[in-house]
């Protein structure tokens, strides 16, 4: 069989720019293995324009012209939009499947006609909400459950059959390469050593959302209310940081605030780790931090360096919070720096490093066998599908309305907002949805004393949002 993939996001032969171009290289060779054709296209830089292969039958078509760098790749003359599209139609011609990573080729009425599979790799960047919008595909693959709520109660409001569509399909990690591995060739690359260094690692890309300001702010209580002197922190430096003027600025800003809270001896930038070096650099570390807001569908690093036996302390953000039971890893409220400077602290001291427990968690159910079987099922036995059916159903006095699946309730701090970042206390709000587990209505709010204009501040806001109508009998 012949299978086209789309990527906006670049690609290369030996690097991987996140963890959704790592997750569809595996993908791709898995597929190339069965004994399929793949062919991948996607953007193009001016130092990725030859073609190349991850495998004999895997083929990566560095073509696609999308704005460089990101965000906004749709951000480009028409021209260069109409010829990503006559890119890709072209090579549909003698493809057999089309397999869109991330959701985010926008046209789905140039793939009506050949079976597709859409994967949704986040729940934040306008090209995969809109991709979700206009979605027209056989399959929509989600990679947590957090994800699928997301879709469900944003997408699936005005497409009731969506979630007869979507697919939960966790990530896999192989744990046979994630494991605690020798440091030797990763400590060629990187002046460290474990033997003489509290090595923190901030395995992450650069923007401040993925929580490079809340690792420094850690950093300053481990050296100054700690007293661990011997910290060092590892910051991958990204590639082609010239080339992208908001890159640069970011690194700036953080050197500035290296320098401003006297850090300047306890952090390390370093280059952007090749993929076979990956497993040997998570073990070098004491401890992953992965502190910041971003809103993960998953969030691949902090897993990989427990599999690697290194301790990840992580904030409850988003997919953070089901992917492994709080018993199995240590976290803790966005912006608790403070907490999370006494986890770093104590693991630290004790040498601890990943629990069985938790290793065999995430062993059991995030594994690459499962995830590539499923992704080949997917792909391979799509068929042509129909638009899915838009319906509009108004907001009234019988809508009943929940807790959105991007808000949790933390006893300390309040209601947590992950597209926010913030806490909202509100006792009225808390007790409803305690009260009425399957969703309150305006009136049960107005039974509270809540007026009607605040039950719509909550969902515009996005602290609730209405579930559907109950099927006529």
């Amino acid at each position: 069989m012949k299978i086209l993939m789309f990527s906006i996001t670049p690609l290369f032969p030996d690097y991987d720019m996140g963890g959704g171009q790592k997750h569809l290289r595996t993908v791709a060779i898995h597929l190339a293995e069965l004994g399929h054709e793949v062919v991948i296209l996607c953007t193009r830089r001016p130092d990725t324009r030859t073609p190349f292969h991850w495998h004999a039958r895997a083929r990566v078509l560095p073509i696609l012209q999308f704005k460089q760098p990101f965000p906004g790749p749709y951000d480009t003359p028409a021209y260069n939009i109409a010829a990503v599209i006559q890119d890709v139609a072209e090579h549909m011609q003698s493809a057999d499947r089309f397999y869109i990573h991330d959701g985010e080729f926008v046209f789905p009425y140039a793939y009506r006609g050949i079976p597709t599979v859409v994967s949704l790799r986040d729940n934040v960047y306008p090209e995969t909400i809109q991709g979700a919008f206009h979605f027209e595909g056989h399959s929509l693959i989600v990679i947590s459950q957090y994800a699928h709520d997301f879709f469900q109660y944003t997408v699936g409001r005005f497409f009731p059959d969506l979630p007869n569509r979507m697919r939960v399909i966790r990530n896999g990690i192989d744990w046979t390469r994630f494991q605690p591995t020798p440091t030797d060739r990763i400590r060629e690359r990187i002046p460290v050593d474990p033997a003489r260094d509290a090595i923190i690692l901030h395995p992450h890309r650069p923007e401040a959302s993925k929580g490079m300001f809340q690792t420094l702010a850690v950093i300053e209580r481990l050296v100054k209310q700690h007293g661990i002197t011997n910290v060092k922190t590892l910051v991958p430096r990204w590639l082609n940081v010239g080339g992208d003027p908001g890159v640069a600025a970011f690194y700036a800003e953080v050197e500035a605030a290296i320098a401003a809270r006297g850090l300047g001896d306890h952090v390390v930038f370093h280059e952007w780790v090749p993929v076979d070096l990956l497993p040997a650099y998570y073990s070098l570390g004491a401890v992953s931090l992965a502190l910041g807001n971003f809103v993960e569908s998953f969030g691949n690093a902090v897993y990989e360096s427990l599999g690697c036996g290194t301790p990840s302390i992580v904030a409850r953000i988003s997919s953070h919070r089901e992917i492994l039971p709080e018993h199995l890893v240590d976290k803790v409220d966005y912006g608790d720096v403070e907490t999370a400077a006494q986890m770093a602290a104590d693991i630290i001291r004790s040498g601890r490093r990943t629990p069985q427990a938790t290793l065999d968690y995430l062993h059991e159910h995030y594994g690459t066998e499962r995830q590539l079987a499923a992704y080949a099922d997917a792909i391979l036995n799509a068929a042509v599908a129909e638009p899915l059916p838009y319906r509009f159903t108004p907001i009234d006095a019988a809508t009943r309305f929940r807790l959105a699946p991007w808000c949790y309730v933390s006893a300390a701090r309040g209601i947590y907002h992950d597209y926010l970042a913030d806490y909202y206390t509100s006792a009225a709000l808390t007790a409803l949805i305690g009260a009425h587990p399957d969703g309150f209505t305006t009136q049960n709010a107005a039974d509270q004393g809540v007026p009607a204009d605040q039950v719509e501040m909550w969902w515009r806001d996005g602290y609730t949002v209405p579930l559907p109508a109950p099927p006529t009998l």
